[in-house]
């Protein structure tokens, strides 16, 4: 098991973000979670991040470590979980190459962080076109392919995803996911949080419903996606 977590708890000041969630992932797996706005998704991802404050009683592991004794920088540095967070949290002052190489400040393997490069280039094309370019004039998806670059150059052996798809016009959306295949192909588990419950469950081998701070469901995507209760609330019927 990749990453455990066991009655995971998050308040803000008195008011509770999430109430002892409990789920795995497993090397290589792809996960996603699923639920209406407001329901908690990002904070999960905050909180293994460990950007958020948990409550006492909240247990993590990752690779039988326990995730909360790291801090936010080590957990990327160290354990090699990276988060593409919503709105993506690219530099948009710097360039596409700025960006890729301060992704591997704690890096220093240089060869290997040139071939990750490479790579990247690779997987996404059009950042090699725009190597020289600010990143705040990149498109929407070009920004998003940025993101996630910095996040597979900086280490992956989870990625974190806060809904890759908003904003994407649709051709773009599917090559992104489609990149997204193949770096999980070369190992990186993935974390999906996703708003379109449908896409998320299509991209996904298993999944969780989360709603209120709370899991209320959890099953093979496939399972998820003939589910009457699911295609009701969050299929559009």
């Amino acid at each position: 098991m990749l990453l455990k977590v066991e009655n995971l708890s998050v308040s803000y000041g008195r008011i509770p973000a999430l109430t002892g969630l409990d789920f795995h992932i497993d090397e290589g797996e792809i996960v996603s979670i699923i639920g209406a706005n407001g329901a908690g998704k990002s904070t999960t991802l905050r909180a293994i991040s460990r950007m958020v404050k948990v409550e006492p009683g909240s247990k993590m592991t990752f690779m039988d470590k326990d995730l909360l004794k790291y801090p936010p920088d080590k957990v990327v540095s160290q354990l090699g979980i990276t988060h593409v967070p919503e709105g993506r949290g690219i530099f948009g002052n710097l360039t596409v190459k700025e960006n890729l190489h301060l992704s591997a400040f704690a890096r220093k393997d240089t060869a290997e962080i040139k071939k990750d490069i490479s790579r990247v280039f690779d997987i996404f094309p059009r950042l090699k076109e725009r190597y020289t370019q600010k990143s705040g004039t990149l498109s929407g998806g070009e920004q998003q392919m940025l993101a996630i670059g910095r996040a597979f150059i900086s280490g992956r052996k989870i990625m974190l995803l806060d809904e890759p798809s908003m904003g994407l016009a649709p051709l773009l959306m599917q090559n992104v996911f489609k990149a997204l295949k193949e770096i999980n192909k070369e190992g990186a588990a993935i974390l999906l949080v996703e708003q379109n419950a449908r896409l998320a469950l299509q991209f996904a081998s298993r999944a969780y419903v989360l709603e209120t701070g709370s899991l209320v469901m959890e099953g093979d995507s496939k399972k998820l996606l003939e589910d009457p209760e699911v295609k009701k609330a969050y299929l559009g019927g």
